[in-house]
C-alpha cells in the first residue's frame, strides 16, 4: 500500500511539474505568464535562440577509435542519458577536449535525433558525446542554463512543429524563439524545478527501493 502511495505521489508531482511549466512561461502573443514568483514584473523578452548562443559539439568520434572497456565514457544517442556501452582512451579525450569544443559543467545537452529534445545536465565528469546527435547551446551570461533546460521541456522547435522529422538541425535551434525575463528572475524559474525535480528523483529511488526489497522477500518466502 505504501508504495502504490507513493507512486501516486510521484505521478502527481509530475503532473504539477508539467502544468506549472505551461504556467509560467508566457502564451503565444504575451509577454508575461500566468503564474510568476512576487517581485517580479517585468515583461519578457523575446529573442531567437541564435542572438543569445550557437549551437555547439563534441569532435567525431569513429568506431574504430571505441572500445567496449576503457578510460572514458562514450555516449551515442542510444545511451544517452543512460549507462554507456562505449569507451575512448584518455589520451584521445585529453587531446579532444584540448583542440575542440567540449561542454561546460551545468551546461544542458540535447538529443537532436531519435526522441529529440531530451536533456542531460552535464555535470562536469570525465566522459564524451556523439557529434551532431548531442548537442548544446554555448551562450553568454544573459541566459541561465537552469533556466534554459526548463524552456526546453516545453519549446516548440523552429521548423519542425507538425511533423514527423526524426533530426534537430542547427537551424531548427537557432531560429527558435525563447521568451527570456531578467537573468534573476531566470535563476528563481530554474532553481524551483530543479528542487522539483530533485524531489521526484528522490521518491523514485525510494520506490525503486521498496519493489526490490518486496521482490527479495518474495524470493526468500516461496523458496
Amino acid at each position: 500500500m505504501f508504495g502504490l502511495l507513493k507512486a501516486i505521489y510521484i505521478d502527481d508531482t509530475k503532473q504539477l511539474k508539467e502544468g506549472l511549466l505551461q504556467k509560467m512561461f508566457p502564451k503565444e502573443g504575451q509577454d508575461v505568464p500566468e503564474v510568476r514568483f512576487p517581485g517580479f514584473t517585468d515583461a519578457w523578452e523575446q529573442r531567437k535562440v541564435g542572438e543569445v548562443g550557437s549551437v555547439s559539439m563534441c569532435r567525431r568520434i569513429f568506431k574504430e577509435q571505441t572500445s567496449e572497456s576503457g578510460d572514458i565514457p562514450f555516449y551515442k544517442i542510444g545511451t544517452f542519458g543512460g549507462q554507456a556501452d562505449a569507451y575512448i582512451s584518455s589520451e584521445l579525450f585529453a587531446e579532444y577536449r584540448s583542440k575542440y569544443p567540449y561542454p561546460k559543467e551545468g551546461d544542458i545537452l540535447i538529443s537532436a535525433s531519435g526522441s529529440i529534445g531530451r536533456t542531460v545536465e552535464f555535470t562536469g565528469k570525465n566522459e564524451y558525446f556523439q557529434d551532431s546527435n548531442i548537442v548544446w547551446l554555448s551562450h553568454d551570461d544573459r541566459l541561465d542554463n537552469t533556466f534554459l533546460k526548463c524552456f526546453y521541456s516545453v519549446v516548440k522547435w523552429a521548423g519542425i512543429e507538425g511533423s514527423t522529422i526524426k533530426r534537430l538541425y542547427n537551424d531548427n535551434i537557432l531560429n527558435t524563439v525563447i521568451s527570456m525575463p531578467s537573468v534573476a528572475e531566470q535563476k528563481r524559474i530554474g532553481t524551483f524545478f530543479k528542487e522539483l525535480d530533485n524531489l521526484i528523483t528522490l521518491h523514485q529511488r525510494k520506490l525503486d527501493d521498496l519493489k526490490e526489497f518486496k521482490n527479495g522477500l518474495l524470493q526468500q518466502m516461496f523458496i
